[in-house]
């Protein structure tokens, strides 16, 4: 008796699940969450406190602290997702990426779902460096509607991140290639960005870059979202389907490349 095909809601589990299983693993490694928001603290305590004194940015009138702690946050999200690839190839040596590819699991719904548990991942980050801006006084929006809206954009931006990570972990196929190529890319992406500076103090042909850079347009959602007297830029419609188009396009590509990591 032949099976009908699966349905879109059935591919939707099997997404799910594929998230679920990613979240699991938080659970027997928590002092990771610990580990990975020092450099946050650091940067808002340590950099921004110092060049808030300095005077020396142009913020439209916020306070530079204000300023900087949406790019902190989208910092601590984008950091953590550019090493999910990392994992891939642990499953790869594990076994365990194996039983994954035989599964009856589309290869995008695989993707999109390994992108999913690492945007959930990043929604324990967002709420340690949401706690630690309001405690240092930056003015933040409380409206529960807001906050609701930038943890979605930190889960979209976390899935945009953690799916080009995992393009690059089917490309370079080993552990140490890997966390060169992820140092490597992971300032780029922060400098090229208006997480620290807006984008009227850059060179023209780095604005050009920063244009083309996702990280960007989540910088300036969460900027919009988390701060008081703040506004998007580019609008938050656009900031949405910017990084909607990413996600879609880098899921296609990494479903297309998942399967050769085993090769």
């Amino acid at each position: 008796m032949v099976k009908p095909p699966l349905g879109l809601a059935d591919h939707l589990a099997q997404t799910l699940a594929i998230a679920e299983a990613e979240l699991r693993k938080l659970r027997h490694d928590p002092v990771e969450l610990l580990t990975r928001v020092v450099q946050p603290i650091l940067w808002l305590l340590m950099f921004g406190q110092v060049m808030g004194r300095a005077n020396a940015i142009p913020t439209g009138g916020l306070p530079y602290v204000d300023f900087l702690a949406p790019g902190i946050l989208a910092q601590s999200v984008v950091f953590i997702a550019i090493f999910y690839g990392l994992s891939a190839i642990w499953e790869r040596d594990a076994g365990v990426l194996t039983k994954y590819l035989v599964s009856p699991a589309p290869r995008w719904a695989l993707v999109l779902g390994k992108a999913l548990g690492s945007g959930i991942r990043s929604l324990s980050q967002a709420a340690v460096i949401f706690t630690l801006t309001a405690l240092l006084g930056v003015h933040l929006r409380f409206n529960p509607a807001t906050i609701v809206a930038l943890l979605g954009f930190a889960v979209l931006g976390s899935a945009v991140f953690s799916t080009f990570s995992l393009i690059v972990a089917c490309l370079v196929k080993t552990r140490e290639r890997f966390m060169g190529i992820g140092q490597l890319l992971t300032m780029p992406f922060f400098f090229a960005s208006n997480a620290i500076y807006p984008l009227a103090l850059m060179p023209p042909w780095l604005a050009a870059v920063a244009r083309f850079n996702p990280l960007t347009y989540l910088v300036d959602a969460l900027r919009a979202l988390m701060l008081v007297g703040a506004h998007s830029v580019f609008g938050l419609g656009l900031d949405l389907a910017v990084l909607v188009l990413f996600l879609a396009l880098l899921v296609l590509i990494a479903a297309r490349l998942y399967p050769t990591i085993l090769r």
